[in-house]
Order: C-alpha cells, then sequence, then structure tokens
C-alpha cells in the first residue's frame, strides 16, 4: 500500500495550475489571482470625514463651548466650494470631501444649532474642543498608489473584489475555473426514482460528488451514469474529454471482474491504479486521458467522499492556482474514545467537531462504514487517527475540517 502523502504528491505533480485568464470582477470570487495586485492610485484620493458633523478649524474650538457661523454644507459626492476661514465651519456628511481651511471635523452629536436667521446666517454651537486630523480620513489612509495589495495566489473574497472595485479595476488576471465532469458506474446504480429491483441501489455518488465540486469552486458537469458496459463507459468519457478539464468517477476502480473502468481507462489514458494506506477509500485510479487529469474514485458513497477530499479535492484546487490546495488540519481532543484495530493504515473517522472551552472536542458522528453515509453527512470533520487500537478520550489528534 502507498502512503497517503506519497500519492497525493503523485496527484498534485498532475495537476498544475492552468494558463491565466482576465475576467472581470464581477466573475472573479474563488478565482486565484495569478499576478500581485499594485495599487494604481490612493485610497481614499481626497481627505474625508469619517462622521456627519461640522468641518472646523481646530484653534478656534481650543476653547470651546464656542460659537461659529456655518458657511456651507457639503454632502458626499459634492465638491466644497467655499474655503472655512477663522470663526467659521462648514456641515459636513459621512465621506464628504474635507473643506479648505478646515483640519477638523466635530462630531454633529456634540453640536447644536443655536441660530438660522436671514440677518445673521446659521449658528452652530461646539462643546467641545478637538485636535487637529480629528475624524479625518487623509489621502491613501488606506492605501497608497504602488502599494502591493495582493500577491499572486491570492484566493479572492468579497472584502477583495471590494478592494478592487475601489481602484477602479473592471478586471483582474486569476487562473480560471475549471470545468469538472462527474460520472457515475454500475449496472446497480438507479437514478430515475423508479422503484427499486432486487440488487439495485439508488445513485447518490454522483449528486454528492458535484456538490464537492461545487463547494470547491469548480464548475461542474454531470456525465450521468453509465452501465457496466465498456462501450458506454468509453462514450461518456469521450464526452468529458472533450468538454470539461477534469473528470471524476465512481466506482470499477477495484479488482473485481465487472471493474470495466478500469479496463476502459487503461485502454484510453494514462492511468495509475493505487492502493493506498487509508481507510475508507483504499482503491484510487488518478492519470490523464489526453491532457485531461482523471480521478477514479470508489464506489462506497462514504469512500467516494473521503477520497474526494484527500485527493481530487486537492487536485483540483491545484489547477485553480491555489498555494495551499490541502485542507489543513488542526489539533483537537478526543471527547470520547475512538478505538480501530491495527491493520497498517491511517484512519480517516466522521466525527463532529465543536468548540469546548477554548480547544475543538470532537466525537464520533455514527457508524463508520464506507456504506454508511447518513455518518458522513452529520459530520463535519474527518480525525485523523494513525496505526495502532485508537485514541482514548481526552488524548489530542489532528482533525481535518470539511466546512
Amino acid at each position: 500500500m502507498l502512503p497517503l502523502e506519497t500519492t497525493r504528491e503523485f496527484v498534485l505533480d498532475r495537476c498544475q495550475a492552468r494558463k491565466s485568464v482576465r475576467v472581470r470582477v464581477a466573475d472573479a470570487l474563488g478565482l486565484v489571482t495569478a499576478s500581485e495586485i499594485i495599487a494604481s492610485q490612493n485610497i481614499p484620493q481626497f481627505p474625508n470625514t469619517a462622521m456627519d458633523g461640522f468641518a472646523v478649524r481646530s484653534a478656534d474650538v481650543a476653547d470651546a463651548p464656542c460659537e461659529l457661523r456655518v458657511v456651507e454644507t457639503i454632502a458626499a459626492g459634492h465638491a466644497p466650494q467655499v474655503t472655512v476661514g477663522p470663526g467659521e465651519a462648514s456641515r459636513i456628511m459621512t465621506g464628504a470631501t474635507i473643506p479648505p481651511g478646515a483640519d477638523a471635523v466635530v462630531m454633529v452629536e456634540r453640536t447644536a444649532i443655536v441660530s438660522d436667521s436671514a440677518a445673521d446666517g446659521e449658528i452652530v454651537r461646539v462643546e467641545v474642543s478637538v485636535p487637529p486630523d480629528n475624524h479625518v480620513r487623509p489621502v491613501g489612509d488606506d492605501l497608497h498608489a504602488g502599494d502591493n495589495v495582493f500577491p499572486a495566489g491570492t484566493e479572492l473574497a468579497a472584502g477583495h473584489l471590494g478592494v478592487l472595485c475601489s481602484l477602479g479595476m473592471t478586471e483582474v488576471e486569476v487562473y480560471p475555473r475549471p470545468r469538472v465532469g462527474v460520472l457515475s458506474t454500475g449496472d446497480e446504480l438507479v437514478d430515475d426514482g423508479s422503484p427499486l429491483q432486487p440488487g439495485q441501489i439508488r445513485d447518490s455518488n454522483r449528486r454528492t460528488l458535484l456538490a464537492l465540486a461545487h463547494r470547491a469552486d469548480v464548475e461542474t458537469v454531470d456525465l450521468g451514469l453509465a452501465r457496466d458496459d465498456p462501450a458506454e463507459i468509453e462514450a461518456a468519457l469521450a464526452i468529458g474529454v472533450q468538454t470539461c478539464d477534469a473528470i471524476v468517477t465512481s466506482g470499477g476502480v477495484s479488482m473485481g471482474d465487472f471493474d470495466y473502468v478500469k479496463a476502459v481507462l487503461d485502454r484510453i489514458g494514462d492511468m495509475r491504479w493505487m492502493q493506498v494506506a487509508i481507510k475508507p477509500a483504499k482503491p484510487l485510479a488518478f492519470g490523464t486521458v489526453g491532457d485531461v487529469p482523471v480521478f477514479g474514485l470508489p464506489g462506497n458513497p462514504v469512500s467516494s467522499m473521503v477520497s474526494f477530499e484527500l485527493f481530487a479535492r486537492p487536485g483540483l484546487r491545484s489547477m485553480m492556482g491555489h498555494p495551499q490546495p490541502i485542507r489543513p488540519t488542526v489539533v483537537a481532543f478526543a471527547a470520547e474514545d475512538l478505538l480501530r484495530r491495527p491493520d497498517g493504515k491511517t484512519h480517516f473517522m466522521r466525527v463532529l467537531a465543536t468548540p469546548l472551552g477554548g480547544r475543538t472536542a470532537v466525537r464520533s458522528a455514527g457508524g463508520q462504514g464506507s456504506h454508511m453515509l447518513w455518518a458522513m453527512a452529520k459530520s463535519n470533520a474527518l480525525a485523523v487517527i494513525p496505526d495502532g487500537d485508537g485514541v482514548r478520550a481526552g488524548d489530542k489528534l489532528d482533525v481535518l475540517l470539511l466546512d
């Protein structure tokens, strides 16, 4: 059996980042920058107020309370028209430009209008003194022109997109989202809702793997369900190779007489058939058909999900340029005994991870059989249990968080 790390390294070496493209910022959520982002301008580009209030000369309010004549009202998006002179103030709204002559803002809650007559104009009473630059956002307070905003390899989240928009960018250079085809195989599978005949089961893997691929931020293509017929399997794979950047299959990758996926891929692709020292998900096929990576995952529902998390997801994320495509592990403690038998494999137990006293506690999500999809659905983490007898309540262990 092959070690997990060796197997995953083999997969990642063959899932290199695709050629970068320019996409609209509006379409870039979840994508990875292919080059560094340099600020082309200062943000903000003009000094503005962080508060609704009055723009004043700080020297005029040094002996507050005091009264000042209001010479202008400045709304956000409008340029000041009047210079603030001695004994004067401008009413100003959050985000508006600080007028010439003013060097501070007094928030509106610390002021009161005491007069508004035709003869004297509007008079504001300022209750507090403020220092220079009070509530003033200076030019470049957030970013200066020339700053390295985001390095290459940054996964763009909502805040990143906001920054790009604030810099006036409408496009960004990223690694594209791969199209990933998902194919189920097997005579025993039914996916049309019809009554089950003896020996048949519902096809849960395809929907599950499509959902996992979608959560990995790739574009998904449903390649359907192929029967245990070499010609049908080859036809489905041919469509996948023509229309997709990667293919994920489930079933038919073990050593049985009816594992036709193996036979077809051996004929049309450059594949490696592996037995990995893990449980579940020991069998794995990986290789290429042409230049399209193909992940042949086991057919048991839990095995296919665990195999996707350990191999397919990192491979697909690597194709998207993620510098760290593997999910990180965290150190947790067992809230109960998590026992197993020695078998030469690392076990990935389905567990529930919850915060407890500043630490992460894990307990079993239920049955650990590779067919027990309900427990997998309830879990939010995989506990990494080394070969041996397992861990006891209170022991530390590594956990792969799935949420």
